[in-house]
């Protein structure tokens, strides 16, 4: 997410952060270095000269130059003014309370992963305590309404559907049936094109009408940028959108369009979507992006994802079995399933200030998890519970039954011994903190 983007402006910062005294050449060399690489990242050219100007303004005052710590505050003034370019402040979605109904339109073209978002932000609605309604509007595309009854049973969510082909009448009818049920949020999914067009506007016009939303909401791909930002004007001036929600954000994007998206439409970006499972679709924090851009991390929303997996009294039981070194294979496991609920080992690296640029993100392979899962299954609760018992033979039964080598049971269980020991040490030092995270890396050893 972002990763070009953010190693060059993290290679920036570290090189001005040090300088006891900066000069007017070195602000305008690391302003202008950070121009190319907003540019290199697709972000609008309006956007970026904006973004330098208010900067360098700010950066030859006297308030940076005669600083106790010039770099320190060049480096604040850039967060600020990235801060300013993604949206200032979380936008929560705008919806009533949950005696009455609300409604949230979701609008797209064809392969944003508009009815992916639309089961994502039904399940994030449920866990909030309120009670969705997913409704079927999307009768072009084939497949469209059982791909949404799918996911809406993934979710755990009811789905609303019609025969026929009038979107329309199906969002009327939702109302009516959600009003009867007393379901208090509506999800629509709608009708995308390859490309905005006349009809297509037309239909999705329609539906708004009948819809009555408290919410509209365009789901971009992340991976388009400019053309995302093109796209929110193209809608916005037709129907008045409130907010876009930004898919893909996993995947290898530049991150113009994130960065651009508020500074030309207005329309601030209230979700993002961090990969395929329903968990993921993330609130979106300007500061807190801001500061992952930077290489800063994002210790609140790890704290956060810990919270969702992990409750008060499993951790402090956890911190004594690894203060007292008793801490087994069946715990590894257990903890092994929690890491990855929280989202990938990449996203969770980000989040960590200072992990991002201390360890490759290539030496981080996700089928590793899967085969040290495996093999940890292949044991006995006995050798779980006590893995100085596993000799050759067990290890050669281990390997069968898992598919894999014995030479990767061998490197798993001296991971795991030296994992023991590195989590001692995780509350005194971050270096240990970075070493634990390094284990997960392809052939660690």
């Amino acid at each position: 997410m972002l990763e070009r983007l953010s190693n060059k402006l993290t290679d920036i910062v570290r090189q001005i952060a040090g300088k006891a005294h900066i000069s007017e050449r070195n602000v305008q060399d690391a302003i202008s270095e950070i121009k190319v690489a907003l540019l290199e990242a697709d972000v609008n050219l309006r956007v970026v000269r904006r973004f330098v100007n208010r900067t360098t303004e700010e950066a030859l005052g006297e308030k940076v130059l005669r600083s106790v710590s010039p770099g320190q505050q060049l480096i604040k003034i850039v967060h600020d003014k990235l801060v300013e370019l993604l949206g200032d402040s979380r936008q929560e979605l705008k919806l009533k309370g949950t005696d009455t109904q609300s409604v949230i339109l979701l609008l797209g073209l064809q392969g944003s992963g508009k009815t992916t978002t639309a089961a994502k932000l039904a399940a994030l609605l449920k866990k909030a305590n309120r009670r969705p309604l997913l409704v079927a509007a999307d009768l072009r595309r084939p497949a469209a309404v059982e791909q949404l009854a799918v996911l809406a049973g993934q979710a755990g969510v009811e789905l609303y559907r019609e025969s026929g082909n009038d979107p329309v009448r199906v969002v009327s009818s939702a109302r009516k049936h959600a009003a009867r049920e007393q379901f208090d949020t509506l999800v629509i999914d709608t009708s995308g094109r390859l490309q905005v067009d006349a009809e297509l506007m037309d239909e999705i016009e329609a539906v708004a009408k009948a819809a009555q939303a408290d919410e509209i909401l365009l789901v971009a791909d992340a991976m388009t940028g400019q053309s995302a930002v093109d796209i929110a004007q193209a809608f916005d001036q037709r129907l008045g959108l409130t907010g876009v929600i930004l898919s893909k954000f996993d995947s290898d994007t530049r991150g113009g369009a994130a960065l651009s998206l508020k500074s030309v439409t207005g329309k601030p970006i209230k979700f993002i979507g961090t990969g395929e499972k329903l968990a993921e679709l993330e609130p979106f924090y300007p500061e807190r992006m801001a500061t992952r851009i930077l290489g800063m991390g994002d210790v609140v929303s790890l704290v956060e994802k810990a919270r969702e997996a992990i409750d008060a009294q499993e951790a402090a039981e956890l911190a004594d079995k690894m203060a007292q070194e008793s801490f087994t294979l069946e715990d590894y496991l257990v903890q092994f399933r929690r890491v990855r609920k929280m989202g990938s080992l990449q996203s969770l690296l980000e989040m960590i200030p200072g992990a991002a640029g201390a360890i490759d993100p290539r030496s981080i392979d996700e089928r590793e998890l899967a085969r040290e899962e495996a093999i940890i299954l292949s044991m006995t609760p006995v050798e779980r519970r006590n893995h100085r018992i596993i000799g050759p033979s067990r290890r050669t039964r281990i390997a069968r039954g898992s598919g894999t080598a014995v030479y990767e049971v061998n490197r798993l269980l001296k991971k795991f011994e030296k994992s023991r020991l590195l989590m001692k040490k995780m509350t005194k030092n971050r270096k240990a903190q970075e070493n634990l995270l390094s284990q997960f890396a392809k052939g660690g050893t």
